[in-house]
């Protein structure tokens, strides 16, 4: 990011906290941290969450600290050093962090009035691909890294699915999915790995025609990207936090907030929700579940 477009940031982040008047803490207590996985680029991440941030700091009355990173590489190692105390992630994220780390799940998205979210493969309509099987010897452009649920891991599962294995395509990285998308229309890749609510992300349509783009193969409809609170957090502490992200679509304030983040609502979920999502980790990873990859 250069100095203008730093600026510029930050000038939406000023916008963003007028929202809410200016606090200070005085309890003593230590900042909590909201982290946010780099589905999208820093710069629209911090505008998106950071009233929610503010929002929870009038409620709970006490500092809260947005924090997201560029690659999912670097949020990953964060989560590994405990430094969020809410976190909201991809489901391949959460199953490992549950496993290894103690964060409990607490509410998925909804947005664009759905709370599944499924992973696919997208071509060009005038790609001439019609089956999955279709992109053999092609170039398949997947967002983030082997860490993205829908971007990498349902998108490989559905190429498995049609019997293609690793090395009979060429597999390729963007830094996020909706710049798979995005390079896929622009016929610098011949498909793309991404959530299927991805090409509908204003960012994406706002650049692109998303009409000259199709869905070649989608998974089921799974729970969507879920949101957890680090397990050792104190009791009354963990449930005022998961009340009041639970309640935000109740209130004026709330609906802003959610508005900010491009999000209906944050429903309740549970960890069950999430079970099928690690069938599919592990027909792709193996019982290891790819825990390597991190």
């Amino acid at each position: 990011m250069n100095r203008r477009q730093f600026i510029q940031s930050l000038g939406g982040i000023v916008t963003a906290t007028s929202l809410f008047p200016p606090l200070s803490f005085s309890s003593g207590k230590p900042p909590l941290t909201l982290g946010v996985f780099p589905r999208r680029n820093v710069k629209i991440t911090f505008r998106m969450f950071l009233p929610m941030a503010k929002y929870l700091e009038q409620v709970l009355g006490r500092e809260v600290r947005l924090k997201t990173e560029r690659t999912f590489a670097d949020f990953w190692q964060a989560v590994q050093k405990g430094e969020y105390d809410i976190v909201h992630y991809n489901q391949y994220h959460y199953i490992i962090s549950r496993l290894k780390y103690g964060y409990e799940v607490f509410a998925k998205n909804k947005e664009l009035g759905n709370s599944t979210i499924a992973g696919s493969l997208i071509v060009r309509k005038d790609s001439g691909y019609n089956e999955v099987r279709d992109l053999k010897g092609k170039e398949v452009l997947f967002g983030g890294d082997k860490s993205a649920m829908q971007s990498y891991i349902a998108a490989t599962w559905l190429l498995r699915q049609s019997g293609l294995k690793a090395g009979d395509y060429i597999e390729k990285f963007a830094i996020n999915p909706p710049n798979t998308i995005i390079s896929t229309y622009f016929k610098r890749a011949d498909a793309s790995g991404s959530g299927d609510v991805v090409m509908h992300l204003d960012n994406v349509k706002n650049r692109i025609d998303i009409s000259q783009l199709k869905f070649l193969a989608k998974t089921v409809p799974m729970a969507h990207l879920p949101w957890a609170v680090r397990s050792d957090l104190p009791e009354d502490l963990k449930k005022n936090i998961i009340q009041t992200l639970l309640d935000l679509s109740t209130s004026a304030q709330g609906k802003s907030v959610l508005a900010a983040a491009r999000l209906d609502a944050l429903e309740p979920a549970t960890d069950a929700e999430y079970e099928l999502h690690k069938k599919i980790i592990v027909d792709v990873y193996g019982e290891s579940m790819g825990e390597a990859i991190l």
